[in-house]
């Protein structure tokens, strides 16, 4: 059994992810609701402390990256850089800070997202910064320390979130959560490193 913390457990995603990791003891993070600890990944100082508080770990998985949704040509660098913060650099941090603090041999799985790969209207800084944190994951995996390991989830819309979506997207086939949950699984308990592990119909 590893000690797992997972970040965004109260959001669709989170949920997912919460199927494939059952067997092991899992710590809940979040920046609000009811989760063990309350954490910004926009904040370095909160990255840090969610680290300290929690002492030792095995693994982290995070599973937010907020996102803005916009026409390209009315996209502002504040909403570019809203994305940027959360989605990309949220998680390269997760990273940078957490190898100072996870045990030799642990494990960090990130959340990307299928519009890298299936563009959609106004979805440009989500999809930009999916395909950032996929190069991220493949490259960094030959700079661990320790012999950690890395891998991105990159999920297609939920069947659980459809209701959301589903207007944004169509022509997507959704996938049930549990069948994400699967991929968390094989990042968490496998041997794969530097993988982005597409979940797709």
């Amino acid at each position: 059994m590893k000690t797992v913390i997972l970040i965004g457990v109260l959001g669709k995603m989170g949920q997912a992810a919460l199927t494939g990791l059952g067997n092991h003891n899992v710590i809940t993070a979040g920046r609000s609701g009811d989760v063990d600890h309350i954490v910004d990944i926009t904040n370095e100082q909160s990255i840090r402390a969610l680290y300290e508080k929690v002492g030792a770990f095995d693994a982290v998985v995070n599973t937010v990256g907020f996102c803005e949704y916009a026409n390209f040509t009315e996209m502002t660098e504040a909403q570019w850089m809203t994305t940027v913060m959360s989605k990309m650099m949220g998680q390269i941090n997760l990273v940078r800070i957490g190898q100072e603090y996870i045990s030799d041999a642990g494990s960090f799985t990130l959340i990307s997202g299928i519009l890298n790969k299936k563009p959609i209207p106004y979805a440009i800084a989500d999809a930009t910064t999916s395909g950032a944190i996929d190069t991220f994951v493949k490259c960094v995996s030959l700079e661990m320390p320790r012999n950690m390991r890395i891998n991105v989830v990159n999920p297609t819309v939920l069947v659980e979130a459809w209701d959301v979506y589903g207007e944004m997207m169509p022509g997507f086939e959704p996938v049930p959560g549990k069948l994400v949950g699967k991929a968390f699984e094989r990042s968490v308990d496998g041997f794969i490193n530097g993988e982005v592990i597409v979940v797709d119909a």
